[in-house]
């Protein structure tokens, strides 16, 4: 039997071998790691279980990666709660006597180690997920290259968390803003969940852009202090959804825009708020729905259809990105060129540092705050050795 594994005579260099597949062993040896996992759907709080297991060296096309920073975002806990897809593979890859999933669908990773065969990608590089469902609750992870969008070098002194956050957010503002409605300088959107990750995304790209904004939150105690928090990111009006409701305040939308009125809405919330937006838009508008805060439906009359030519989308950034991976790279980078210009905030984070010694009830503390209303701020993993 011939054996896979040749040794060439010597040469200056000493003994070379070389094996199919070919094996690159890092200095880093087993990364020891950890994971949130799930076997079952549910909430969060009751499924979750932090798993330790061991990442053997870079081989072949593998590429070893750690975290350094992971959102938790609305969209993961729906995963979590298997409403939302694209479910992640239940497998056992980590060691696990059943087949587990790990959530989170974004995060910033650092390559540890790479396997022979892998040309696009160094230790040291920086990288976000390609795609949705990868799983970046963890801190250490093996991919390939079809898992990692590379960050360019030029972009390595921006804030872990700001790469970390780039494609969701961000990217779904920017492309509702771009491919919906031709909109130009001077035209106005109204959008509701204006102080969410996207609303303030899209707040601040209309500003860059010439756009004019509407941007609608929920009542709440400190509501004074969130229109002048908007309003200094570049929001042109801020309202809550009960002054959106007073009938005379369409006589404004029309004085504000005037008299061409708004032709698109960008909705996370659904039910009644939604149409309340709608009533206020022009003739032939274009609503797009992103989100459902709400858990309602979007209700449109066939009034509004049939006499007032409203339309309406749906937009979903993973697949958007997944049939688009050149426009993909291309707006992540002139994003990632806005946040290192100053010209693109970073939504109010809590970061919960996640170390060897994290224990579980404390990472599912941030999970539970994620879904505290009122919570005013994004919480985000940031992992330390």
């Amino acid at each position: 039997m011939v054996s896979t594994l040749r040794l060439l005579r010597p040469s200056l260099t000493g003994l070379r071998a070389v094996a199919t597949p070919r094996r690159y062993v890092s200095s880093f040896g087993y990364a020891q790691a950890k994971a949130l996992i799930y076997s079952d759907y549910g909430q969060p709080s009751d499924v979750l279980k932090l798993h330790a297991h061991s990442i053997s060296p870079a081989y072949g096309s593998d590429i070893v990666v750690r975290f350094l920073a992971a959102p938790i975002n609305p969209a993961d806990i729906n995963q979590i709660e298997g409403v939302y897809p694209p479910k992640p593979e239940m497998t056992i890859k980590l060691g696990t006597p059943t087949p587990v999933a790990v959530p989170g669908n974004e995060g910033l990773v650092e390559v540890v180690a790479v396997g022979a065969d892998v040309e696009s990608f160094r230790p040291g590089d920086r990288a976000i997920m390609k795609h949705a469902a990868f799983g970046t609750w963890r801190t250490h992870a093996v991919a390939s290259d079809e898992n990692l969008l590379k960050i360019p070098e030029q972009f390595r002194d921006l804030g872990v968390v700001s790469a970390a956050t780039v494609s969701v957010n961000p990217c779904t503002a920017y492309r509702m803003l771009k491919d919906f409605v031709p909109l130009e300088r001077g035209d106005w959107f109204v959008q509701n969940g204006g102080n969410s990750g996207v609303g303030r995304a899209a707040i601040q790209l209309s500003r860059l852009w010439g756009l004019k904004s509407i941007s609608i939150v929920r009542n709440r105690p400190e509501i004074d202090e969130l229109k002048q928090e908007l309003e200094a990111l570049g929001a042109d009006l801020v309202v809550t959804e009960r002054e959106l409701a007073d009938r005379a305040f369409r006589k404004e939308t029309k004085r504000l825009t005037g008299g061409k009125g708004i032709k698109l809405g960008l909705n996370c919330v659904g039910g009644k708020a939604t149409t309340e937006m709608i009533h206020h838009m022009a003739q032939g508008g274009q609503v797009v729905t992103y989100g459902a805060m709400a858990k309602q439906p979007v209700t449109l009359s066939a009034s509004s259809l049939i006499f007032r030519d409203m339309h309406l989308h749906g937009f979903w950034v993973s697949r958007w990105s997944d049939a688009n991976p050149e426009a993909k790279r291309q707006m992540v980078e002139e994003i990632l060129g806005m946040i290192q210009r100053g010209e693109l905030k970073d939504v109010p984070v809590e970061k919960t540092v996640w170390t060897s010694a994290t224990k579980e009830d404390e990472l599912k503390a941030a999970i539970a705050k994620s879904g505290q209303g009122f919570g005013g701020k994004k919480q985000v993993f940031v992992f330390e050795e």
